[in-house]
């Protein structure tokens, strides 16, 4: 009886001993989120095999058609030298000078820089199908307001397309 219990507080005291380094584990804080959301316009350039997928399904448009839409785009991590996590989500309407409405929507993950230099990617559907988005830009900084300057190619079986988009934000805390 005596061995078992001499046993049991050895190893009681081990375990203990070995797990006190995660007692003294810090708790991080809690992470800060800022929100960039904001409307967006720009034009996307279609390749002649988007056209001609877009053709198949009754939608005729020229190889250039405007975007508007608005996106949503949270900043979620950042680090002491400025480098900043972001994802967004980017529902746009397309084609609407040719009195038409193409609709898409891309989820972007990415890394902004504190000089405003961003990258990212994830995906993106349109009627045209889906595929990786590749996009990179900057953000110019005025006071509270941030205008991104944003180009994304996004290749696919039908032919790559490659879109230009700017807009606005303005920095708030959530």
């Amino acid at each position: 009886m005596r061995v078992s219990m001499a046993i049991g507080i050895v190893a009681m005291t081990l375990t203990l001993g070995v797990s006190a380094p995660a007692f003294a584990q810090a708790v991080p804080p809690i992470a800060k989120t800022v929100n960039l959301s904001g409307p967006r316009m720009g034009v996307t350039f279609l390749s002649p095999g988007i056209v001609d997928k877009l053709h198949e399904k009754q939608i005729d448009v020229n190889w250039a058609i405007s975007q508007f839409g608005w996106q949503f785009e949270k900043q979620f991590f950042s680090t002491h030298g400025g480098l900043t996590a972001v994802t967004q989500w980017v529902g746009l309407v397309g084609g609407l000078e040719e009195s038409v409405a193409i609709p898409s929507l891309t989820w972007v993950v990415g890394l902004r820089t504190r000089s405003g230099a961003e990258f990212g990617l994830g995906p993106n559907i349109t009627p045209a199908g889906s595929a990786l988005a590749v996009a990179g830009g900057f953000t110019l900084r005025a006071g509270v307001v941030n205008v991104p300057f944003n180009l994304a190619y996004v290749p696919s079986k039908a032919g790559p397309r490659i879109t230009f988009l700017t807009g606005f934000s303005l920095r708030g805390r959530r």
